[in-house]
């Protein structure tokens, strides 16, 4: 069965503000670069949605890196400290995750810092490295903009953090404080970074084709490697003809660019988000939303009685009820085939739903994730055309990707679709943990630099 097989008409015919065409997605396009440009442009960066933030990283891993690193990992409830062996083109990872509790999430940055510097110096001594001075590399997934290679200030505060006395301030230096706070341990940081450009060093190390990172999972993000002169913010050494830039792209549409685009649902995400009018083109592709925006419209079609006989639950209407990962396991079910969707109906109190119900169901959450994955692929289409490169891998990391039965087969053939495919050949990579990894791997870069 293709995709559509089977849908009520009525069905598909509601579900066709959610398909964008290639004429739409090239528009779609035109608009990512012009923002682009702004965002690295120093006349109008200040105003400039897309950030395109400098991140002062300049060298590609070369698969020569040796020795013993750190690497701290920032983005979430949890954060991890790990320790990579580097030998060439091997690697030996132990690590550990630290909880941060809810109240620390939201304390004083002087709180969060310091829980950081126990659970890494407590990491350290485990390790039985707390007698040596080690590089470190910093991945921390929050808005920052970078002044440096060792130097980030903050931005603001997403994912439910909101640590006072941070933003604005440099992020390494509060963590530099807090370990001189203890006195116990001794680390050099080497770089600090956030995760799309950990995805990027991270299959770079492997592949030193891999120009894009990209992350599509709670959030959405893009980096990629700009020519320095293009950087006009940069203030680096321009003897080396490159520098990764973080794009921050998840803000694009926030000044109305996405708006040919967007649903009724789109709107409704949006306005009852903690962060309206932001961050408008992740909350089309990310999975902190997917699963919202199916519900939305299962709840409108249930309430126009075109699905269910018209009977919904209690369930079905809550907000946050229908899971990201129901997209990937009903996609997961064979054609034909509804076993997951089935289970998943029921958990929602739809046990009463028919086959049709079913095919139906299946469509809406098709198109959602089509969408997510063809603007996914806009973006990287973007990148792949402005950066002029024969022949460029992307890093993809984030649950989404992974967890997708055909994320990345769409992705594949819309990109295809979308650039030149005569000038420029391009692979999907998926990154061995790029949060981690990477900012090691930044670390040594930085080393093996100086």
């Amino acid at each position: 069965m293709g995709f559509g097989d089977g849908v009520t008409p009525l069905i598909r015919d509601q579900c066709k503000d959610l398909i964008l065409t290639d004429e739409t997605l090239q528009e779609i396009m035109s608009r990512l670069r012009s923002a682009i440009e702004t965002g690295l442009s120093k006349d109008h960066h200040d105003s400039a949605i897309v950030k395109c933030f400098i991140t002062y990283i300049q060298d590609l891993p070369n698969g020569k890196e040796k020795g013993k690193f750190l690497a701290l990992d920032l983005g979430g409830t949890n954060f991890r400290v790990l320790i990579i062996h580097l030998d060439e083109n091997h690697f030996d990872m132990q690590s550990k995750i630290y909880a941060i509790p809810e109240k620390i999430m939201v304390g004083t940055g002087e709180q969060l810092f310091d829980h950081i510097a126990q659970c890494l110096a407590d990491f350290m001594k485990e390790q039985d490295v707390h007698t040596e001075k080690l590089p470190l590399g910093f991945t921390f997934s929050f808005p920052l903009r970078q002044v440096g290679l060792t130097k980030g200030l903050l931005e603001r505060w997403t994912k439910g953090f909101n640590c006072s006395g941070v933003v604005g301030l440099d992020v390494v230096q509060l963590l530099k404080d807090a370990l001189a706070r203890r006195n116990d341990v001794q680390i050099e940081v080497c770089a600090i970074l956030n995760d799309t450009t950990g995805t990027l060093m991270s299959c770079a190390w492997k592949n030193p084709n891999c120009k894009i990172g990209i992350i599509v999972g709670t959030g959405s993000n893009a980096c990629y490697v700009e020519k320095v002169e293009n950087a006009e913010l940069f203030d680096g050494d321009k003897s080396k003809p490159y520098v990764i830039i973080n794009t921050e792209w998840g803000a694009f549409g926030d000044d109305g660019a996405l708006d040919l685009i967007l649903t009724e649902y789109d709107r409704t995400i949006d306005s009852e988000s903690i962060n309206p009018g932001k961050q408008l083109f992740e909350k089309m592709i990310s999975g902190m939303y997917m699963g919202e925006l199916a519900r939305l419209a299962l709840v409108k079609f249930t309430k126009e009685k075109h699905m269910f006989h018209g009977q919904g639950s209690e369930q079905l209407f809550t907000k946050g009820s229908f899971l990201t990962k129901y997209v990937s396991e009903i996609e997961s079910d064979p054609p034909g085939s509804f076993d997951n969707c089935r289970q998943i109906l029921e958990k929602l109190g739809l046990g009463h739903a028919t086959e049709q119900d079913c095919i139906n169901v299946r469509y809406i959450c098709e198109c959602v994730s089509r969408r997510a994955a063809h603007l996914v692929s806009a973006g990287a289409a973007t990148l792949i055309n402005k950066m002029e490169v024969n022949s460029v891998t992307v890093g993809v990391d984030g649950s989404v990707y992974r967890f997708h039965p055909h994320f990345h087969s769409l992705m594949i053939e819309k990109i295809a679709a979308l650039i030149d495919t005569s000038k420029y050949k391009f692979d999907l990579m998926l990154s061995e943990d790029g949060s981690g990894r990477g900012a090691a791997l930044v670390a040594a870069v930085a080393c093996r630099e100086r």
